[in-house]
């Protein structure tokens, strides 16, 4: 796929006549791609999904080309989706047939960027990234989102009698915050590009993934918050990279499709009431062993749960299948093995590094 890629380099600099540019552009957007290997441009590349979806992509077949503010190991293009003439470059010299948007700023970075900024890259470089996919005659758009413009002030406040219970049909949406407001704007391009241009666009509200210590929460400290969090709204990396191949293999079938990626939760609707009040109780019914095994490594069960993420909508449509849950969590700690996800207290983005 190397020397097509070349091959394609020289063959599109010998089409540099005048009237001929929109000649080659035809043929580049209108000739039938190979579905089963294609040349991908994943956003995002150096950041935590990035460095584990990459890989996989390549095992998949693919060829990616990675983007990314910071430098990586699966970057092969620095510099930000805010530059349009940067995007447009990078899909014609790397012959772009698909794109995975996982680049973005982030509710951590509300302390370190301005609004504008937020703007600028959440909707401003998504923008970018659909227009030259319509461009380039692209059939399929994944884009990376997050439930975080799901918490509206009153969900994050926790007021009611019961937890709230949340899937792709709840609403309204009342971000409380830029992250969640640009996320959801970017959101709404990609609807809007499916409606005016039929580029079928598959958005991914994923929980959460990242490594590192909450910024909200300092207790329960570190894996035993994660461990806690697989029962209502968190996932593993590497379940959520998974679910971004399964979403740019199924798009073109979808058309579009928003669809929450978070750990299947065990609970049903009807436990509502007694995780707000009880959750513990609750979670002792599901799994008996649950008490004695964290008892026996000093962690403790949530004596509460505010809100739940239902996933099952992705596992219907996508046939999507989640590897890691709180079983296989609580199976790890009966038999001694390693815990099924990453914890990184020391972690900082690359970008911040860079």
């Amino acid at each position: 796929m190397a020397a097509h890629r070349v091959h394609l380099r020289k063959e599109r600099a010998a089409w540099t006549e005048p009237g001929l540019q929109a000649l080659w552009h035809f043929r580049c957007t209108r000739e039938p791609a190979n579905r089963a290997a294609m040349r991908i441009l994943l956003t995002g590349s150096s950041g935590w999904l990035g460095r584990y979806l990459a890989p996989m992509l390549r095992e998949a077949g693919h060829d990616v080309t990675g983007l990314d503010v910071a430098p990586g190991a699966d970057t092969d293009v620095v510099g930000t989706v805010a530059d349009a003439a940067l995007i447009e470059r990078t899909f014609g010299e790397h012959g772009i047939e698909a794109v995975i948007h996982g680049g973005a700023l982030h509710k951590p970075d509300i302390a370190r960027y301005s609004k504008q900024v937020f703007v600028d890259v959440n909707v401003t470089g998504t923008l970018n990234l659909l227009e030259a996919a319509v461009r380039a005659g692209h059939d399929r758009f994944v884009s990376t989102s997050t439930t975080s413009l799901m918490i509206s002030q009153a969900i994050r406040d926790e007021a009611g009698d019961a937890a709230v219970w949340l899937d792709e049909e709840s609403g309204p949406i009342e971000p409380r915050n830029i992250y969640g407001v640009t996320k959801y704007a970017a959101e709404q391009l990609c609807r809007l590009f499916h409606a005016e241009h039929g580029l079928a666009n598959i958005v991914l509200r994923t929980g959460r993934f990242f490594p590192e210590d909450d910024d909200t929460h300092s207790f329960p400290p570190g894996e035993n918050l994660k461990a806690n969090e697989f029962l209502h709204r968190r996932l593993t990396v590497e379940d959520a990279a998974r679910a971004h191949i399964a979403a740019l293999e199924k798009a073109p079938e979808i058309g579009f499709g928003t669809y929450l990626v978070s750990a299947p939760t065990p609970f049903a609707r009807s436990d509502a009431a007694e995780l707000k009040h009880d959750a513990a109780a609750v979670i002792a019914r599901y799994f008996p062993e649950a008490p004695s095994l964290y008892a026996a490594c000093g962690w403790v069960l949530p004596e509460r749960i505010g809100r739940v993420y239902d996933s099952g909508r992705i596992m219907r449509e996508l046939g999507f299948a989640f590897e890691t849950g709180f079983a296989e969590i609580l199976a790890a700690l009966r038999d001694g093995g390693p815990l099924p996800f990453e914890h990184d207290a020391d972690y900082v983005p690359p970008k911040e590094v860079a």
